[in-house]
């Protein structure tokens, strides 16, 4: 290490100074955006794995799932040790293994190869997220600069996945899928070497790690899930879907019993006793479904119905982008004012508006007509939210629960968004399959022979008749995701409940003259 260096280099256990600080915010923002927006950027480059390594369309499922699942189901276990054993120390390792992971998923050769490195991102992912949210609170002094630190945060883990969608199509298209998990080994290795120069280490806090949540937790989310996914393929008395079903409650409700017990949980349940905290949790989960869901099958839209290829469905989705990145500075800004109830109220009702429009879509729509209106509305409510909903969840937490208690917060967004997924799938596949039952008469008078052969070989409808089922299907899946934000907007409404002096110390922290 260079003298220079060894100047900037902040001192333990003192705050860095102004230009530090930045320069670890951006860090740390880097750090968030990597690791979010791995979520989708393999969302558009499935069609290239599936062919590239002979996938069958049910193990592509896991190709997110994999990820999505260790990433959200390990996240309060990664909190906890940025606790134990230093958050500048676990946050480092999060990210070296994420880069190794990246690097094993580009070379992979055979499904599984595939699959296990997505894993082990998803691992690397949960440790480093957590212990990142956590770092903002002690690089920054609470008030507004902490605020502006939170608003960044919270702009770059909305805006990820947009940004995935769009780095995975211009990746695909330009290069190769592989370069969606490369991409990540330049950048982790910058973010590591920049790591000692701008961020401090933090006091260690004594503890135990509670693998018995971690796993039952972890467990008990995926077997929920895989029960939705099995139950859209299978149907609801299948008994693998029933067994699925079956091992989550008893997995979930181990875990609850386990964290009444450990001396040292990963969840300490008495963060549920504040009410704001946990009405805020609960609107985290809502809003992350339905915002999983709407990637997902708007791509689907862009790509098998609009025409779209990879590089111009990715661009498709940055009016979301932009629109959660506008809000949430305006959040950012009001929110010492206001107070924390009317954005999750007010966000919720205009997520709502935005998701429900999408129900109109069919085989006539155009992305002007039909796409770019619900993609600007629904951001905007979004980005309200989440500056909003990352405030409320780590304000007034022990130091030595910070981590926890930001990891519950990333882990009800990424387990919000597997299990809204899942069960929007399960809604989406009944509804395809009825559609799908009155098309057959007019494919079967209609269609060439060349069409019937394919219909043979894959049992799916081809164009137009395909394209009207998955139009249908994905209307009645953003009903239920409708009605998932419509929960949020209950939750803001009644559970919400700002006291006189929690609307005092968000004044005070916008800086003297907001009153």
């Amino acid at each position: 290490m260079t003298t220079s260096q060894l100047a900037n280099e902040p001192e333990a256990g003192k705050a860095p100074r102004g230009d530090q600080r930045n320069m670890a915010l951006a860090i740390i923002a880097a750090c968030q955006l990597m690791v979010v927006l791995d979520a989708t950027i393999v969302n558009i480059a499935l069609p290239h794995i599936q062919d590239d390594l002979a996938f069958s369309t049910t193990g592509l499922t896991w190709v997110v799932s994999a990820y999505t699942l260790t990433f959200g189901g390990l996240l309060l276990l990664g909190g906890r040790a940025g606790d134990i054993l230093g958050r500048r120390r676990v946050f480092t390792f999060g990210i070296a293994l994420f880069i190794v992971a990246s690097l094993l998923g580009g070379f992979a050769q055979e499904p599984w190869q595939l699959l296990l490195a997505r894993a082990l991102q998803g691992v690397g992912g949960a440790i480093a997220s957590p212990t990142s949210l956590a770092l903002v609170t002690t690089t920054f002094p609470e008030g507004p600069e902490r605020n502006r630190a939170f608003g960044v945060f919270a702009a770059v883990s909305a805006g990820g996945g947009a940004i995935g969608l769009l780095a995975g199509g211009m990746l695909t298209e330009w290069l190769d899928w592989r370069w969606v998990l490369f991409v990540n080994v330049p950048i982790g290795v910058l973010i590591i070497a920049a790591v000692p120069l701008y961020i401090n280490e933090s006091e260690r806090h004594p503890g135990r790690f509670d693998i018995s949540g971690a796993l039952t937790s972890t467990l008990g989310m995926a077997a929920l899930v895989y029960g939705f996914i099995r139950a859209a393929e299978e149907g609801w008395r299948d008994s693998l879907t029933i067994g699925s079903f079956a091992a989550a409650l008893i997995l979930l409700v181990a875990f609850v019993l386990v964290e009444r017990s450990a001396k040292d949980p990963i969840t300490p349940l008495k963060m549920f006793a504040d009410r704001n905290r946990s009405g805020t949790y609960v609107i985290m989960l809502s809003l992350s479904a339905a915002m999983f869901g709407i990637f997902f099958y708007l791509v689907l839209f862009a790509q098998n119905v609009l025409g779209y290829s990879p590089i111009k469905a990715g661009v498709a989705f940055l009016p979301i982008t932009v629109a959660i990145v506008a809000s949430a500075g305006l959040a950012q800004r009001f929110l010492p004012v206001l107070g924390p109830k009317p954005f999750m109220v007010g966000g919720s009702l205009i997520t709502a508006v935005g998701m429900a429009w999408l129900v109109f879509l069919d085989t006539d729509s155009t992305f002007l007509g039909g796409v770019f209106g619900p993609e600007i509305v629904f951001g905007f409510g979004m980005g309200m939210n989440f500056v909003t909903l990352t405030i409320t969840a780590v304000s007034g937490v022990a130091p030595e629960e910070a981590g926890a208690a930001s990891g519950l917060l990333n882990a009800t967004q990424q387990v919000g968004g597997s299990l809204g997924l899942s069960i929007l799938t399960t809604v989406f596949g009944t509804a395809s399959r009825d559609e799908a039952k009155e098309q057959i008469p007019s494919f079967m008078a209609q269609a060439t022979p060349d069409q019937k052969a394919v219909f043979d070989k894959t049992g799916e409808l081809p164009p137009p008749w395909g394209q009207k089922v998955l139009a249908e299907g994905m209307s009645m899946g953003f009903v239920a995701a409708t009605v998932m934000v419509l929960l949020a907007v209950v939750v803001a409404v009644v559970a919400i409940k700002v006291r006189k002096s929690d609307l005092e110390a968000l004044s005070g922290a916008a800086g003297p003259g907001v009153a």
